[in-house]
């Protein structure tokens, strides 16, 4: 599910099963639009708000999933982007990404909690090996599954031009980072890009939920 508000992106990808990870993923959507809706006038404000929205959304799912059984064990993965003036601060949980493409390169600015990324930190195993490994969607930390949650915080200032990529696993599972910088690189506009990259990932095989939201910078410094 994807929402984007007032100079705010969510995408949040539900696990637990379709119908429960459909609940998690609406839940976080929903609540993250009521608290990003907020006042945000400052770098700290901002960073204040999307910790809120993933704490406030994580107690809401927990809530949900103790009144109702069937929807024990259910959870998302998530990530926000929020601008301000010419900022950006982006909270990240689980193994959706967030990637920001600046004059023609891409860079993954967000990193996987999952169980194949402590393995490729831990030299373990490599990047390559990490695409195709059984266990790469064994996730370590999602909202909704426990009482505490850590979210990552990735602030940056954003250039004329810039592009921001929220994704959920669905396309980064089936396109590789080459392919996604190949399609973002091409004269199309946004809405285009995305229909490509999604294209993309179904042309692969695409056996799991395929969300991709992308915004750019617009104007002169």
């Amino acid at each position: 599910m994807v929402k984007n508000d007032l100079g705010f992106f969510v995408v949040a990808d539900g696990m637990g099963g379709a119908a429960a990870g459909e609940v998690a993923s609406r839940i976080f959507v929903e609540t993250a639009t009521v608290v990003l809706s907020g006042e945000r006038a400052s770098e700290e404000e901002t960073v204040a708000l999307v910790q809120k929205a993933f704490s406030t959304a994580n107690e809401s799912i927990l809530d949900q999933a103790r009144e109702n059984p069937r929807y024990h064990g259910m959870g998302c993965t998530a990530e926000v982007a929020v601008f301000f003036q010419r900022s950006f601060v982006i909270g990240h949980v689980g193994d959706s990404r967030t990637y920001l493409f600046r004059q023609g390169e891409l860079a993954q600015i967000t990193k996987d909690h999952s169980l194949v990324q402590e393995q490729v930190d831990r030299g373990l195993i490599t990047a390559a090996e990490a695409r195709h490994h059984p266990h790469r969607h064994v996730i370590a930390r999602a909202v909704g599954v426990d009482g505490r949650l850590d979210v990552d915080l990735v602030k940056g200032e954003l250039r004329p031009g810039d592009c921001i990529l929220l994704c959920s696993d669905g396309l980064t599972d089936m396109v590789d980072d080459p392919s996604i910088q190949g399609v973002l690189t091409r004269p199309l506009d946004l809405s285009q890009k995305v229909e490509a990259l999604i294209s993309l990932a179904r042309a692969a095989g695409g056996h799991d939920n395929i969300t991709a939201v992308l915004c750019t910078l617009t104007g002169s410094p």
